[in-house]
């Protein structure tokens, strides 16, 4: 792994250590196809755990797919035990082209994006292990994608944001709420168009719930719900499609994140 960052135990007070290791975490770029392996299990492991989700074509409990060797893959793991506890992968414009597109590609119309194409990084596959599910490690993950963003020169990030649908589409409708109001709200982003779209219009949106962690994360940070859920049977989700401009980041983590 190329490493990037590591954090102590103890070096951030405002969040607890679930299930530290002695010597902390550590966050880097995977470079072996046996980390590969490793954060592809976690995925896989996480995904069908927590989401009930399908891999057709899994072999061997591992999460694969086409646009996985075309991706920069973050990597965050205990420092003693090895273990791996975080994970995004991030496809380059010049890497998409060779993939075939991006992977938002296969449930949006993304055209709108056309012009600024070679300017968009996207990111997916996010997936934590639940006992570090506490700001942490979500940090470390965020501060890769953006020294990423930082060499490579790119403004945008392009990502979908799934919520389950286990709970018979509640959270989507509490999502879909928010995201109507983003909508309205800002006219500038450019709208993309779901392939299959979720009917939202369908949901019960009285009953109560809570926005998803991750995309009250994102929102944070300053990006923005730009289009209709679309329906992605195979992880059971409601997919949102999320975009952030680094020049529109809250100045905050534009700071954290050394973009200034």
């Amino acid at each position: 792994m190329l490493e990037l960052a590591r954090v102590l135990p103890g070096a951030d007070k405002s969040a607890a250590w679930a299930n530290p290791s002695g010597g902390g975490l550590v966050m880097g770029l995977v470079r072996t196809s046996e980390e590969l392996e490793a954060i592809q299990r976690m995925r896989y492991k996480i995904f069908t755990e927590d989401m009930n989700v399908v891999f057709p074509d899994a072999i061997d409990g591992v999460d694969s797919d086409r646009f996985d060797p075309w991706c920069e893959h973050i990597m965050v793991k205990e420092v003693d035990s090895g273990l791996v506890v975080g994970t995004y992968r991030l496809l380059t414009p010049a890497n998409a082209v060779k993939a075939g597109g991006y992977y938002s590609e296969s449930e949006f119309d993304i055209s709108a994006f056309n012009s600024m194409r070679s300017s968009v990084a996207e990111v997916g596959r996010s997936c934590i292990h639940a006992d570090y599910r506490n700001g942490s490690v979500i940090m470390l993950l965020w501060s890769g994608i953006a020294a990423l963003m930082q060499q490579h020169g790119f403004r945008y990030v392009l990502g979908c944001a799934s919520v389950s649908l286990r709970d018979d589409g509640v959270t989507a409708a509490e999502v879909w709420r928010l995201a109507s109001k983003m909508l309205k709200a800002n006219t500038e982003c450019p709208v993309i168009v779901p392939r299959h779209r979720y009917p939202v219009e369908r949901l019960n949106s009285e009953l109560p719930a809570r926005v998803p962690p991750l995309i009250k994360g994102y929102i944070k940070l300053g990006a923005t719900i730009c289009g209709e859920p679309a329906w992605d049977p195979d992880f059971n989700a409601a997919d949102f499609p999320i975009l952030m401009d680094k020049e529109r980041m809250d100045p905050r983590y534009r700071r954290h994140f050394g973009l200034d």
